[in-house]
């Protein structure tokens, strides 16, 4: 089984900076993309970043310049430093990441969540 463990979320002032960590744990093989979504109250869950083993990167564009996905691949973490935060980024923050473990192949493994709220 894998754990994916979030933290960093919080409250922030618009143009304020954040830092979310994820870390995964359990029998774990290898993992593949590693990425963070969002989801505000009445919206769907929507890709934030993501970051392949080799160091790829793919942003939404209303993080473009703004937001960093990176990843260590030593200790299975991934990060998202989030700077000049807007309102409009206020969601529910969730970490993915496809592993494989010693009795499964490549399967997607998503986080508890963490709040991040930006005020205006």
């Amino acid at each position: 089984q894998v754990q994916l463990v979030e933290s960093g979320g919080g409250l922030v002032q618009a143009g304020g900076s954040l830092r979310l960590s994820c870390a995964a744990s359990g029998t774990i093989v290898s993992i593949r993309h590693m990425g963070w979504y969002r989801q505000a109250p009445g919206n769907q869950r929507e890709l934030v970043a993501t970051i392949t083993s080799g160091g790829t990167t793919t942003y939404a564009d209303s993080v473009k310049g703004r937001f960093t996905i990176s990843r260590d691949n030593a200790k299975n973490t991934v990060y998202l430093q989030m700077n000049s935060l807007k309102p409009e980024d206020t969601a529910v923050y969730y970490c993915n990441a496809v592993v494989s473990t010693i009795a499964t192949w490549y399967k997607d493994y998503w986080g508890q969540g963490t709040q991040v709220t930006v005020s205006s």
